[in-house]
């Protein structure tokens, strides 16, 4: 290898795995762009190159150099006549090859391939190859997976180079006029051969000869006619090697498909497939399945009948009467089956994506329905993909398949109300009616039997706690359905595994999986969670199996996440708090209610204790005092001739208190005020009434000291009379109520109703027992006496 050749491998080695695999560049498509050679300008990254169906004619060494991590290469439908010795020297990775539909000529000078060792498909058909004579090149190709030819001549040793290469499959592009020696294949090691005829018909007996003898899989593609010589062999040949034969993209009269079919039933090979099948003629009688079989499998996909007229229960027949333990007809318009005339040993049947009705298997004898008797083998039937309508007439159609154990009857459009009756056999552990379009009553209609149930994809939006119990089912998949809780665990106990991806669950309640003691997986991912209270508990759970054995949340936490509320749309659900408070009305009242009971309580205790009503009234009216004297702005002229700051109205039995306590801290240093009272201010020489009245004018306010003798005393009477005139002209606070004692309404006689009503509407000072209250109590009396009167203001301006 040349220095630069290892240089390339080296550095392919390194930079591959950090290349990435979905980049654009390695994906270059330059086909039918007119090209004449290699365009230099190829991404290096590039991986996968198509030049088909250009003018590139020649390659030569050097067109690939910047494409050293090259793996797919395209260069079919070109006019290709010459690949230079060291064209792929540079693209070490190359893996598939293709070089179909050129105009090479020698297949045993293809020195190219000397530096394609890691070549693992290549395709060298529709050249110009006049034999199949392989160069020693083809030695290299050691791991070499697929191989497709083709030449107009075909001999012994042809294939000798490539005897030590391990095939998986060869396809050999056959004409019509092909020159075959015999035993020209002998040197051939493959799993697989595949013979196209390119539309062509089987004429070379002795290649068919060799194919069942060297080879185990055989497949026959693009065939139009001329069966004998494969049936003629078939019948001819006692050793056969072949195991399976398949025969894809053909057209057939009946009676050669018949006959074919007959002839491989006489023989070893076990399995018998068609695909893309075309049937001419088909019979208007039954026809003959003769003899004994080994076969195992028999397929059919994609088959169609090129004619409206002919026998539909003939041509039922003879498929349905093939023994095989393993039927399909499949991707194909059958509208009907039959049911086998006698016993059938087939295990395992399977009509998906045909077009069957309720009524197959079943026929019709004068006015009633013969249900089928002889598929009483088959373990496992899919109807996948059909026309069914009835559930429960399916179920009567397969009631004599005692042994059915697996059932697949998904992407059907199915009805049940539930008030009919279903006969399902009762062996059947797997159920699949996925995209059925069933509802809730489908689960009147379940085998009692069932392991695992597949109802994905449906409309059911809730499971009835009412319907038998399931008590195998282990498995029951309800992804992709309506539910909007969780189905209770009660009607299948032994349930290990739940899964509800993609319903209608806003906030699943854990109640129903209490009974749910077995089940070990639970899918709950992709639904509309709504993250308030009621989810907090589903929460807690998915935050619980993180970090515990036991139940596995499928999913968790990347397929968990909340829609509503909107601040929390798109959130995972473990990265969201729900407190617990907030959630427990019992608790959420018990916090509110706790501490303002023991608020009530405390405040109950203090105010028994320390009297706290009393001080808040307090200093509430002192409070009042001060603000009214800095709201309210008095005229000089209301405050001509006032020479006291108030009045003092009391009776006789209450002089000890007024001297005592009352002047002494109005007139004393602590208070500062000019208080008048009869026994100082009274003019000797005047009335009574005259001093009451003039003492009553010269007062700013007056103070009332109430009490139980107050409202015997004509002559307090007297000056609350005045007293309230003077309220009328100067204002609702020139009279200060003090209560001595306390004085119920009842004690106070009818003709004090004003003082009753001043009582009543006016905030009272009380003269507290308690000698810790007295302080706030005088401060709160001066407050409501405190003014400047004239002198004062006269005296502060001379200063």
């Amino acid at each position: 290898m040349r220095p630069s050749a290892a240089f390339l491998w080296a550095a392919a080695i390194l930079v591959v795995p950090q290349m990435c695999a979905s980049s654009s560049d390695s994906n270059v498509d330059r086909s039918s762009k007119n090209l004449s050679s290699v365009p230099a300008d190829l991404p290096l990254t590039a991986e996968r190159v198509d030049l088909s169906r250009n003018h590139i004619h020649q390659l030569h060494t050097g067109d690939f150099k910047n494409v050293g991590l090259l793996r797919f290469l395209n260069m079919s439908w070109n006019g290709l006549e010459l690949i230079e010795a060291e064209t792929f020297l540079d693209t070490p990775l190359l893996e598939d090859l293709d070089l179909s539909h050129n105009v090479l000529r020698n297949l045993s000078d293809q020195r190219f391939l000397l530096h394609t060792g890691n070549l693992r498909v290549i395709n060298l058909a529709w050249n110009e190859f006049l034999n199949m004579t392989l160069g020693r090149e083809f030695n290299a190709l050691r791991k070499l997976e697929t191989l497709t030819l083709g030449a107009r001549a075909i001999s012994s040793g042809d294939f000798r180079n490539i005897a030590m290469v391990k095939l998986h499959r060869l396809t050999l592009s056959l004409e019509e006029e092909l020159d075959y020696e015999a035993t020209s294949l002998m040197d051939i090691h493959a799993e697989k051969i595949q013979l196209d005829l390119n539309g062509g018909q089987i004429t070379q007996g002795d290649l068919i000869a060799d194919v069942l003898l060297f080879f185990e899989e055989v497949e026959l593609r693009n065939v139009t006619g001329s069966y004998e010589q494969v049936r003629t062999q078939l019948r001819q040949r006692a050793n056969i090697t072949t195991v399976s034969i398949s025969i894809s993209v053909f057209e057939v009269d009946w009676r050669d498909l018949t006959e074919l079919v007959n002839a491989i039933l006489h023989t070893s090979i076990a399995n018998l497939s068609a695909s893309d099948a075309a049937i001419l003629n088909p019979p208007y009688a039954d026809t003959i399945i003769t003899g004994p079989s080994l076969m195992e499998s028999f397929t059919v996909a994609r088959g169609v009948v090129k004619s409206f007229f002919f026998s539909q229960e003939a041509l039922y027949d003879f498929f349905i009467n093939l023994p095989a333990k393993q039927f399909a007809i499949v991707e194909t318009s059958l509208i009907h089956m039959t049911c086998p005339k006698n016993l059938s040993p087939i295990v395992e049947l399977d009509f998906s994506y045909c077009t069957l009705s309720d009524s197959m298997f079943s026929t019709i004898q004068g006015q009633e329905t013969v249900e089928c008797e002889t598929l009483s083998n088959v373990e496992k039937l899919s109807l996948v993909g059909n026309n069914l309508k009835s559930l429960q007439l399916v179920s009567k159609r397969l009631q004599n398949m005692t042994s059915l154990k697996h059932l697949d009857l998904s992407i059907n459009a199915f009805v049940y109300d539930g008030s009919s009756e279903c006969f399902w056999p009762k062996n059947i552990t797997f159920m699949n009616l996925s995209s059925g379009g069933v509802t809730d009553d489908v689960f009147n209609c379940l085998p009692q039997g069932v392991k695992i149930l597949d109802l994905q994809n449906n409309q059911i939006s809730v499971v009835p706690s009412t319907i038998f119990k399931l008590g195998n089912l282990s498995s029951l998949n309800l992804n992709a359905n309506r539910l909007r809780d969780l189905p209770p665990c009660r009607i299948f106990p032994q349930i290990t595994e739940l899964l509800l991806r993609s319903n209608s669950l806003h906030a699943p309640s854990l109640r129903n999986l209490g009974s749910c003691s077995s089940l070990k997986i639970l899918d709950a991912s992709n639904n509309p969670f709504t993250c308030s209270c009621p989810l907090r508990h589903f929460i807690r759970l998915g935050v619980q199996t993180e970090s515990e054995r036991g139940l596995e949340l499928l999913n968790w936490p990347e397929g968990y996440y909340c829609i509503y509320p909107e601040d929390l749309r798109d959130t995972k659900l473990e990265s969201v708090w729900i407190p617990e408070i907030s959630c427990s009305p019992s608790l959420l009242a018990a916090t509110i209610l706790v501490p303002s009971v023991i608020l009530i309580i405390s405040v109950f205790f203090l105010c028994q204790r320390l009297d706290a009503p009393w001080y808040i009234g307090m200093i509430w009216q002192w409070t009042r005092a001060k603000h009214r004297a800095r709201v309210r702005q008095l005229r000089p002229e209301d405050m001509v001739g006032i020479e006291f700051h108030a009045f003092v109205s009391y009776s006789q039995h209450d002089e000890d208190w007024v001297k005592n306590f009352l002047l002494l801290n109005l007139e004393g240093p602590g208070g500062g005020l000019r208080i008048c009272h009869h026994e100082k201010n009274f003019v000797p020489g005047k009335t009574i009434m005259e001093n009451i009245i003039t003492c009553v004018e010269k007062s700013r306010r007056s103070v009332f000291v109430l009490s139980a003798h107050f409202v015997k005393s004509e002559w307090c009477h007297y000056e609350l009379y005045f007293a309230s005139h003077q309220r009328l002209s100067q204002g609702s606070d020139s009279i200060v109520l003090v209560l001595l004692e306390p004085l119920p309404q009842y004690l106070i006689p009818s003709k004090y109703y004003q003082l009753k009503s001043m009582m009543s509407r006016h905030t009272y000072l009380e003269w507290p027992q308690d000698k810790a209250k007295h302080r706030l109590f005088w401060a709160n009396l001066r407050a409501a006496l405190q003014s400047n009167l004239p002198s004062e203001q006269v005296a502060q301006t001379e200063e």
